[in-house]
């Protein structure tokens, strides 16, 4: 067996000299430990007072859920883990919420394939240090960082994503990142990015020119919540396969205008809420939108409050049900008046009648 020593650090000081079950650790230390998805049951003794010696053979390869909802871990020594073998990380250290550093610097990730959830709901976290990691080999960094609510800037300059195929949620609620980088990203083969920077509310700019969509087929709630962020360039963005963009933009209050033009919609099927609550959102051109297969327009433009006109005059609802899936698709429009409307649909027509002519009065016949 080969000696990995893990020191645990809780606010207990009474832990004894023996440790013999895994009950007693819960106890102590509010947390479960797994590998490969077994709970340990081997003795475990004191390197020195609140630090337990756990012993591993270094043959394992599968690392997930290892110090998963440790909530009460404030700070962890992995100096001498040998991770040469390793091909998961996922969920390595989620729910950590108190660890506010960890050092990784060792961690060799040559064979890690997943790292979705590695970080998640690292609470407390305000910096991480990733420099070595080597990621030619990830194929999954889904909630990689999501909840990681404390983290102030991350340097992902040496990532490789030329195999990941899931980014969904990878910043999730990332609430005190002002800017981050990713020109380094090779994005070829994602198919999701579904909430990718959903919740980074102090987000104020972001450069997504070298992103490449070809392959993506669901960015639900993309930018969702990114309340700071007053503009956003798409224009490389190729939406071909993309079937959801439900709350894509839902929540961007602070965002002014955008250039959807270049947008591919044809296989769109839910645009559920995807301008919901844009709230300083003045005019939108949408005349490229092909909307034939889109089932679901609920709250599309709800509390849109600044908009003041929009053409949908090329929008086709054949396939939505006005009673179910166009509800409140105008809700809290104050300032869209009745000149500065469009359409040909006649459901569009009724849907607005309901949404707008006791908010503001507006006769739209």
């Amino acid at each position: 067996m080969d000696k990995i020593f893990a020191k645990i650090i809780a606010n207990s000081n009474d832990i004894g000299t023996s440790i013999q079950r895994q009950s007693l650790i819960n106890d102590k230390f509010d947390c479960e430990i797994y590998f490969n998805e077994n709970k340990f049951t081997n003795n475990a003794r004191l390197e020195k007072e609140n630090s337990i010696i756990y012993l591993f053979n270094k043959k394992y390869y599968d690392l997930s859920n290892m110090f998963k909802d440790c909530s009460l871990l404030t700070s962890i020594n992995l100096s001498n883990f040998n991770t040469n073998n390793v091909t998961s990380m996922s969920h390595m250290f989620s729910g950590c919420k108190s660890l506010t550093s960890i050092n990784l610097s060792n961690f060799n990730t040559n064979n890690v394939t997943s790292m979705s959830c590695m970080f998640s709901c690292c609470e407390s976290l305000t910096s991480i240090n990733l420099s070595n990691f080597n990621t030619n080999n990830v194929t999954s960094m889904s909630h990689m960082f999501s909840g990681c609510e404390s983290l102030t800037s991350i340097n992902l300059s040496n990532f490789n994503t030329n195999n990941v195929t899931n980014m969904s949620s990878m910043f999730y609620d990332c609430e005190k990142l002002t800017s981050i980088n990713l020109s380094n990203f090779n994005t070829n083969n994602v198919t999701s990015m579904s909430h990718m920077f959903s919740g980074c509310k102090s987000l104020t700019s972001i450069n997504l020119s070298n992103f490449n969509t070809n392959n993506v087929t669901d960015m639900n709630g993309m930018f969702s919540g990114c309340k700071s962020l007053t503009s956003i360039n798409l224009s490389n963005f190729n939406t071909n396969n993309v079937t959801d963009m439900s709350y894509m933009f839902s929540c961007c209050e602070s965002l002014t205008s955008i250039n959807l033009s270049n947008f591919n919609t044809n296989n769109v099927t839910n645009m559920n809420s995807m301008f919901f609550g844009c709230e300083s959102l003045t005019s939108i051109n949408l005349s490229n939108f092909n909307t034939n297969n889109v089932t679901n327009m609920n709250s599309m433009f709800s509390i849109c409050k600044s908009l003041t006109s929009i053409d949908l005059s090329n929008f086709n609802c054949d396939k939505i049900k006005v009673t179910d899936n166009m509800k409140d698709m105008f809700k809290s429009c104050e300032y869209l008046k009745k000149e500065n409307i469009k359409y040909k649909d006649f459901k569009i027509r009724d849907q607005l009648l309901v949404d707008l002519s006791n908010s503001n009065g507006c006769n739209i016949y």
